[in-house]
């Protein structure tokens, strides 16, 4: 194969895990309970290669000759976060979730020193959602030069700041060292840095939010294809989730719609390897929200460019979508969802074929591998042979 290009629909589940009880997410189905809410809702693209079509969906249409392969996949790992779920895919497989701090916050000793070293105390540490503290705690943060410091059910420690308050450079290394700092039983899968712009309790962030996550703890598909002298094109979240590790190119993007151009800009380039985009639209700005018709019309808008990719793809390409967990925005929270993901496959020589329920999310890394002829990752089953 020349290339793949990985599409990552940020959020987009498609049924509860057998565990999802353990994560108070019975009842989560984040596509299907988008369909059963919007009236006359249909993503005619993505249910022409079989999207309907996989075990256990009762509420997308199904067609008869879908043109590419379809299935869905358990997580292995557990948590329901960001970066278990690409982890995963790219091939590491977590003994234990990232640890979360939900009920008391960070611990104050903790704070303590993180608010000496940065040279300035902080406000918040408690869990709440990013849009509801900035409103809350903005003025204040403005008053005073305090970065507002909070969490939420996923393994982050995320630090808001207005940028006329906090210029984006300080923000930013202000998040180095939380990462440098946040180590041991401290170690949250990702720092965040979330500008926020606006006045008078009336504040919105911007897109000039960066992660930092931890190093991946052993090697990923991303080094499989970049040691077998392919490129690794990483756009959006791709480069913060892996902490730059495998990547041979990086582009930036403010938004779904941005990040599809930035696939088809790496088309065009020529290169041979992998394409891999994270579009962050369904989660960030939607499914966190709970905005049902948003959320509904980023897919529709998805679905509307996705023919763009297709007529852009050679022979030889392979496209793979899938979704790293669930955030039902049907459901009362507010949180991710520990979801079944799907799994879409199309190019000129993959066959119409049932994937089934695949055992985890490193079989797609697994299979990446297999496509772009490169060493095995570690763990995960290819369905290479089952579809091409």
């Amino acid at each position: 194969m020349k290339r793949v290009i990985w599409i990552v629909i940020d959020s987009v589940g498609i049924g509860e895990l057998p565990d999802a009880k353990l994560y108070n997410d019975e009842g989560s189905n984040t596509l299907e309970n988008i369909y059963k809410s919007i009236d006359n809702f249909s993503l005619p693209h993505l249910e022409s290669l079989g999207l309907g079509l996989i075990d256990g969906v009762k509420e997308i249409p199904k067609v008869g000759k879908p043109r590419g392969a379809y299935g869905k996949s358990i997580e292995k790992s557990p948590g329901k976060d960001t970066t278990t779920g690409h982890w995963e895919m790219a091939g590491i497989i977590l003994d234990n979730p990232f640890p979360t701090f939900t009920e008391k916050g960070f611990p104050q000793e903790f704070i303590d020193s993180f608010q000496k070293e940065i040279g300035r105390e902080v406000i918040g540490n408690y869990a709440a959602s990013g849009t509801e503290i900035i409103q809350k705690l903005g003025n204040e943060h403005v008053r005073t030069g305090k970065p507002i410091v909070y969490t939420s059910a996923d393994s982050v420690f995320q630090i808001a700041a207005h940028e006329e308050v906090i210029p984006l450079e300080e923000l930013y290394r202000i998040c180095e060292i939380a990462r440098k700092r946040l180590v041991g039983d401290l170690s949250v899968g990702r720092v965040i840095a979330r500008p926020f712009v606006g006045n008078n309790g009336n504040y919105t962030r911007t897109s000039n939010r960066h992660d930092y996550s931890l190093k991946p703890t052993e090697e990923t598909v991303l080094n499989k294809v970049k040691d077998g002298s392919l490129a690794v094109m990483g756009i959006g979240k791709i480069h913060d989730i892996f902490a730059g590790e495998g990547l041979t190119d990086v582009l930036k993007m403010k938004n779904n719609d941005e990040g599809m151009d930035r696939i088809l800009e790496f088309m065009e380039s020529g290169k041979s390897g992998l394409i891999f985009v994270n579009l962050v639209d369904f989660d960030m700005i939607y499914g966190h929200r709970n905005d049902v018709e948003g959320y509904a019309n980023a897919l529709k808008a998805f679905d509307d460019k996705l023919p763009q990719i297709i007529n852009a793809m050679e022979r030889e390409d392979v496209l793979i979508i899938n979704a790293d967990h669930g955030c039902d925005p049907t459901t009362p929270s507010t949180d991710h969802s520990r979801e079944y993901i799907p799994i879409l496959v199309y190019g000129d020589q993959v066959k119409s074929v049932n994937l089934g329920i695949r055992e985890t999310f490193a079989d797609i890394g697994a299979t990446v591998c297999e496509l772009l002829g490169v060493e095995k990752i570690r763990n995960g089953t290819s369905f290479a042979k089952e579809m091409v």
